[in-house]
């Protein structure tokens, strides 16, 4: 399935990369499950798909206070790193994303612009061999306000030189859709892996 494009000469393409590019969400809550496991603190996945954009660490924070516990934020981010990274090899893009970026590659630059850190979306990008699509990679360590502020979309513009309503921002969060409309730029809005398996089960005729 293609993507539909808003209308508009635009200049350059900003992607979010997990659940955008990758389809990583499922691994990236698998080592949540397991890395919380050992605090026993609670994280429901429906919990984990609306703070989608939202950094490791501030996650971490946010539970401790949720839940009255004091989990270390740097060492347990750390580790929930280590234990996603181990699940790259199953890791896969998105199909409708990939056609866009090898259909488009050359014509207009393209960013990455991710709530993770840099090395988390290397090591993604790297696994599919993706790298060389990209202009340049904004993590979380490039910006001080996080999604739903545009700092981390207006850091990308700036770096590939194109004004922010030149450019188009794909991304599978409401906090992502919301920092790049602040941003003043236009959005495309890429499923999630549960709208995706719903899609697919319409098509084929197996919805309940």
């Amino acid at each position: 399935m293609k993507l539909q494009l808003p209308a508009g000469d635009f200049r350059a393409y900003l992607f979010d990369c997990d659940g955008t590019i990758v389809d990583s969400m499922p691994l990236h809550y698998i080592a949540w499950k397991t890395a919380f496991a050992e605090w026993n603190c609670p994280f429901p996945e429906d919990l984990f798909y609306s703070w989608g954009g939202k950094p490791t660490r501030e996650i971490i924070a946010t539970l401790n206070e949720m839940h009255g516990l004091a989990m270390p934020v740097e060492s347990l981010a750390e580790h929930k790193e280590e234990l996603y990274f181990e699940l790259l090899p199953q890791l896969k893009a998105i199909p409708e994303v990939l056609e866009l970026i090898e259909a488009e590659q050359g014509r207009i630059p393209f960013a990455v612009v991710s709530g993770g850190r840099r090395i988390s979306v290397t090591k993604a990008l790297s696994a599919l061999h993706l790298m060389d699509k990209f202009e340049t990679i904004v993590g979380s360590e490039d910006y001080v306000n996080s999604k739903p502020a545009p700092d981390a979309f207006l850091v990308a513009a700036e770096r590939l030189g194109v004004a922010p309503a030149d450019c188009l921002a794909f991304e599978d969060t409401e906090l992502g859709i919301a920092a790049a409309t602040a941003a003043g730029m236009a959005t495309v809005k890429i499923a999630s892996p549960q709208e995706r398996a719903e899609r697919e089960a319409v098509r084929t005729g197996t919805k309940a």
